[in-house]
């Protein structure tokens, strides 16, 4: 299906896809520490689990974007979603934790196949003109997936039990295959020319001055991000606030980010989306370091809605701002890119600030992730080849 052919319900269905496979692959987060745990896990083997999955995710979404782009974006999707759903199934198999961690490389194998087809997926269909409030709707379906996703694993582990959660997960995710198999648009190769000359061809890609300064967006927010979602919780216990409080605080940020994807799609789409990424990176640098230096909850729930406010401008424009810098038939490979730096940079705001905290205090690891921030804005801003403007240019 082309531009020419976008219609609500294509979009819709795509939106709903999207949502459901990381509802459903969300279900399992919470669930994962606890059965890994009856099978002798303790919290290192935890995090080799989850590592796992980060690593693989984002090794992967690369070379899956190559072949998005060779070999149409349906297939990817139906092949990532039933990797996961496999990956699920036999997690109620596994008998050690280091069988998990093997299943959770197969989880991250089928990310990184399903997220660059899905992000290609909606920039065919949808006309340039509308990108920014179709990426602003996807966005916060998917998020909203992952929020309700694992709160709604936790109450049916009550109900049915830690393995069978992952039978339930592996169930949906199989009916979601079967659903992008019957309603997604059967899409052609972009390119047919050989691997080889393929991956020749697509390191040309490096040379692209815009699209590099989008992917260090993406890596030097989510390298702010991965600290916050891994240490927030440790930081805020040495100020006294209880689990409950902390939840506050993490509802804070995700509530904001949610709720400001759609109208700032919408703004996108009219101004120079350049200069929402910026925005979403300044307020990034400013959110982290004062959120480093609140010892009270109020402040920490202000300082998260900023850091909500600085994800939400940052990726509901770079998607968009991406699609622009490419060509179509590389657009696979740019997703992939762009889907990778997420997973990196998670991984490496979690596991390097992880090692930096043996010698430094809370406040100086945040100021650090706010300083990245502002030089992440700063390159983004070198690295851009024409001015900024107001007005959104109509190329």
């Amino acid at each position: 299906m082309t531009q020419a052919g976008y219609g609500k319900a294509s979009f819709l269905i795509l939106c709903l896809i999207g949502a459901a496979t990381f509802f459903s692959s969300y279900l399992r987060m919470p669930v994962l520490p606890l059965f890994a745990a009856t099978l002798g896990a303790g919290p290192a083997q935890v995090g080799l689990i989850n590592g796992a999955f980060m690593v693989t995710a984002g090794v992967l979404s690369i070379p899956a974007g190559l072949l998005v782009d060779r070999l149409g974006r349906t297939k990817p999707v139906i092949g990532g979603i039933l990797a996961t759903a496999v990956s699920s199934l036999l997690v109620t198999q596994c008998s050690s934790p280091l069988q998990m961690a093997a299943a959770y490389l197969l989880f991250g194998a089928g990310l990184a196949a399903f997220a660059p087809a899905m992000l290609s997926l909606v920039a065919d269909i949808v006309p340039p003109d509308r990108l920014g409030r179709a990426y602003g709707w996807y966005t916060t379906a998917i998020y909203v997936a992952m929020t309700l996703g694992p709160a709604s694993g936790g109450y049916l582990a009550k109900t049915v039990g830690l393995r069978n959660v992952f039978f339930v997960s592996g169930a949906m995710l199989a009916t979601m295959a079967l659903l992008a198999l019957l309603t997604l648009p059967r899409t052609a190769p972009r390119h047919k020319t050989e691997l080889h000359a393929a991956l020749a061809a697509s390191l040309t890609l490096l040379h692209n001055r815009p699209l590099r300064a989008c992917l260090l967006a993406t890596a030097g927010s989510c390298i702010g991000f991965g600290l916050f979602i891994t240490f927030l919780p440790l930081f805020a216990a040495s100020h006294g606030l209880d689990p409950a409080q902390v939840g506050l605080v993490f509802a804070a940020q995700a509530i904001t980010n949610v709720v400001g994807r759609v109208p700032i799609g919408m703004i996108a789409d009219r101004i120079d989306r350049r200069l929402l990424v910026a925005a979403g990176l300044f307020c990034l640098a400013l959110a982290l370091p004062a959120l480093g230096q609140a010892t009270q909850l109020f402040w920490m729930v202000v300082y998260a809605i900023g850091m909500g406010v600085g994800m939400a401008f940052t990726f509901t424009a770079i998607s968009a701002l991406i699609v622009e810098q490419v060509p179509t038939a590389q657009r696979g490979l740019a997703m992939g890119m762009y889907n990778s730096c997420i997973y990196l940079g998670l991984m490496t705001g979690s596991t390097a600030m992880g090692i930096a905290f043996k010698w430094v205090d809370y406040p100086t690891g945040f100021a650090v992730a706010g300083v990245i921030a502002l030089l992440t804005m700063l390159l983004f801003l070198l690295l851009m080849d024409k001015p900024l403007t107001l007005r959104r240019s109509s190329s």
